[in-house]
Formats: C-alpha cells, structure tokens, sequence
C-alpha cells in the first residue's frame, strides 16, 4: 500500500472519529435537560452549597436557603448547555463519592466533602490566557465554577448572608468614597 494512502486514512478516520464525538457531545449538551432530577435531588444540592458555605459563628448556605436559589438559577436562568453540565456534574458528584467512599455525598463526612469538591475544583481549572478564554466560551463554564457562582450569589443576595454573614446597612449615612476597614471586619453587602 502507498504510503501517502495510509496517511490520508489515518487522517480521515481520526477526523471521522473526532467528528462523530463532538456530535455526540453537541447533542448532549443541547438536548432538552431533566429539570426534574433537580427537585428530587435538592438534598445533594443542599450538601454541595453547605459545604462551599458552611455554618459557622454567622449562618451557613443550608441556613439560608440557597439551594431553593440554586435550582431556581438553573432552571430559570441558565442556557440549556449549562443545565445539563449541571445535571451531569450533580450525578458525577454521587458517583464519585459512591465510587471513593461507598456511599452517597450527602452521607459523607465533611473531610470527605472537602476531598470531593478539591477534586471537581481541579477539574474545573481553565487554561490561562486566551486558550482559557477560548475554551471557556467555546465549552461554557464547568459544573463546579456554576455551582459555586450561584452559591455565593445566593447566600449573599439572602437576608441571612447579607445580614449576618456581611456588614450590612440598611440606610447607609452620608457617601465617603474610601473608607478603611478596621481589623476583623466582615466585607460590605452593597456595591
């Protein structure tokens, strides 16, 4: 067989390969997602944020609801490709776990949770400069990064966290534009 003619069907069968599975990873992304895996689920969703967030000497994400945020978010307000990256991490999460520890996340110790959440951390590191930002608008963000933008969004948009878990004012006094925090001070509410 002529050389060149081996080359040339290599090319075409790894492009015919590379093709056919970025079909299969297009169509994933794009099919219409299970929104309903959420609610049955929200105990998972739950343990992720209260681990992100925990309780502490100010309330935890548990505490002010910012599951019912997250789920909302995603189903509301969340492209379609998302959603189901979403969804696909969630169960990602439980199979991890099961696989690593025989057991669900939600039943997993907190040192456990931690361990889970660092290795989807590390999952979900982008490449830095331009192919990161290619690859981010090409791919969209990953579970994780969605998980906890909209965990943190929702624990400090909820009374609870801006209340308690920020320095809050409710009716700010005269406008100071640089002011200095003393020592220990929480981060302000507003912008």
């Amino acid at each position: 067989m002529n050389r060149r003619k081996a080359i040339w069907r290599i090319l075409l069968a790894g492009g015919a390969g590379v093709a056919g599975y970025s079909g299969y990873k297009w169509y994933d992304w794009n099919k219409a997602p299970d929104l309903g895996w959420l609610d049955r689920h929200k105990a998972l969703i739950t343990a992720l944020s209260d681990t992100i967030i925990p309780a502490t000497d100010t309330p935890g994400a548990r505490d002010a609801g910012v599951q019912d945020f997250i789920v909302v978010m995603i189903r509301d307000c969340t492209i379609v490709s998302e959603q189901n990256k979403f969804i696909d991490g969630l169960k990602e999460v439980e199979n991890y776990a099961a696989s690593h520890y025989k057991q669900s996340f939600t039943d997993c110790s907190e040192e456990q949770r931690r361990t889970v959440l660092r290795h989807f951390e590390q999952r979900a590191i982008l490449f830095s400069g331009m192919a990161g930002k290619v690859q981010n608008k090409l791919l969209g963000r990953s579970f994780f990064t969605i998980l906890k933008e909209y965990t943190a969004q929702g624990y400090c948009s909820s009374e609870l966290g801006a209340t308690r878990g920020l320095a809050y004012l409710p009716i700010p006094g005269q406008y100071l534009g640089c002011i200095t925090l003393q020592p220990g001070q929480r981060s302000w509410a507003t912008k």
